[in-house]
């Protein structure tokens, strides 16, 4: 039977999603949970693979086991053998066409800056400090001009692995709360490091060292040198995906301290 579940986690002490031989990872630790649940070993498919010190909110995966198990047995047990920063949120069989990747009809990141000149100390791996200050709206404004579909080069990490360039953003903003600011994105799909570098180019635009037009010239120029900085991961979340309705998953909810 094949099987959909939904997975939150700290992604400080990881060296991202992906299974290494090198380092702890997020699907290492769940495939072994999993695993000692089923009596048999279980591989998994996820939605997008995240880098160390990224978080999941709502990463989706699928595996296939043999093994019977109540839908509780699952979750209870997995979430069991999991450590505390790793939690399975839902999980519930689906179809034998679905696949948490292939399947996907977007996905959806928040980056979360702390705007202040003090830097925290509670929240320290999750959130991105930026001491000097920002324009929110100027870094609105900015980013509107990546939406519909763009080369994102400029945005691309050099050791993307991706066939080409071409992605589909399809909202983006910016908003304040106080000395928090968010930006939310959503996309079909993203490239090695595109959130990060986009946020990365948007603190230029947002502390006045670059116009907003700039954002018009690194579309064009498709130029990874051209762009700002890549953005710490503590402050990336992959928060949901979606799907088409007839796989009816459920909806992710957001944490309390999730902001807007």
């Amino acid at each position: 039977m094949k099987y959909a579940a939904c997975i939150e986690y700290d992604g400080t002490p990881y060296f991202g999603w992906q299974r290494l031989s090198h380092g702890p990872s997020v699907q290492a630790e769940v495939e072994n949970s999993l695993s000692q649940v089923a009596a048999q070993p279980i591989e998994l498919n996820c939605a997008g693979r995240t880098d160390s010190g990224v978080h999941g909110i709502g990463q989706i995966v699928h595996f296939e086991s043999t093994a019977e198990r109540s839908i509780k047995a699952w979750k209870m047990g997995c979430n069991r053998n999991l450590p505390d920063d790793i939690s399975m949120r839902w999980i519930q069989p689906v179809n034998e066409d679905f696949h948490a990747r292939f399947s996907a009809i977007s996905r959806r990141y928040r980056y979360i800056i702390l705007n202040q000149i003090t830097r925290p100390a509670i929240i320290f791996n999750k959130v991105c400090w930026y001491k000097e200050s920002l324009n929110a709206d100027l870094m609105h404004q900015s980013a509107q001009l990546l939406l519909g579909e763009n080369d994102f080069s400029s945005f691309r990490a050099a050791g993307c692995q991706a066939k080409h360039a071409r992605r589909e953003l399809q909202s983006i903003s910016v908003t304040r709360d106080g000395q928090y600011i968010y930006i939310d994105i959503v996309a079909n799909a993203f490239l090695h490091h595109m959130v990060r570098n986009i946020v990365g180019s948007l603190f230029e635009v947002g502390k006045a060292a670059k116009p907003v037009e700039w954002f018009t010239e690194l579309l064009a120029v498709k130029d990874r040198n051209q762009a700002g900085i890549t953005a710490p991961a503590c402050g990336l979340y992959f928060v949901s995906v979606e799907y088409p309705k007839q796989f009816e998953l459920p909806a992710v909810s957001k944490p309390p301290f999730f902001g807007l």
